[in-house]
């Protein structure tokens, strides 16, 4: 079947935000009282944000409110996100994908403000046909929601879409809404149930090609 279609995880996929995820939860979280520094950087990889609350909000201090919390860790990204760097290779391949024709979007499972702090620092704006934020779908990743909504809106069929990801929790919510399923991991980790893993982004822009048989 001919893909029409990539859904782009941002996070870690297109962009080098996990640090800056990870930096923001802590001095979020330290500004209410509670100090997570010593928590392991990629301890809520690919978790959405309402995952994380209920992982972590015994441990913070008593009668903290859950939308303080947010905005605190929202602040604390947005202050710093125009630092952000794209992922090795990411913005040519997705160039290199728009000069094939195909359509692209981008699905992510952190809130509106962080998704859209995420495509101005990458610049990509002008060219994804919308982006689907956590606020825009019932349940985030892994459930397959927020995929089952991004072919829906586009038309597709699941199994004609490409999903790119970097965790075990996204790679989940593209493989039960039934799409082709690509695992970006830079030493070629395959760390879920994947169709195919790439360790850098030129890599995809070939295997798109082959998939679709178009010539280099």
């Amino acid at each position: 079947m001919t893909v029409k279609a990539i859904a782009w995880d941002i996070d870690g996929t297109l962009i080098d935000s996990e640090p800056l995820h990870h930096r923001s939860f802590v001095a979020g979280s330290l500004a209410l009282g509670k100090d997570f520094s010593g928590m392991p950087e990629n301890r809520f990889r690919g978790v959405h944000m309402d995952d994380v609350w209920e992982a972590v909000r015994d441990e913070l201090p008593a009668g903290t409110d859950k939308r303080d919390w947010l905005r605190a860790i929202q602040g604390c990204y947005a202050r710093d996100a125009a630092g952000l760097a794209a992922m090795p290779g990411a913005v040519e391949a997705f160039a290199a994908v728009a000069a094939l024709g195909l359509t692209q979007v981008c699905v992510s499972n952190s809130d509106r403000a962080i998704v859209d702090a995420n495509i101005a620092a990458l610049g990509i704006a002008h060219g994804i046909a919308f982006s689907l934020a956590i606020n825009d779908v019932a349940r985030g990743k892994p459930d397959p929601e927020p995929y089952l909504a991004a072919a829906r809106r586009l038309g597709l069929k699941p199994a004609e879409m490409i999903a790119v990801e970097d965790s075990a929790t996204g790679a989940r919510s593209a493989r039960d809404a039934g799409m082709i399923v690509v695992g970006y991991h830079q030493e070629r980790v395959r760390f879920a149930d994947l169709d195919h893993v790439i360790a850098d982004h030129a890599e995809f822009v070939t295997l798109v090609r082959q998939l679709n048989t178009v010539p280099a």
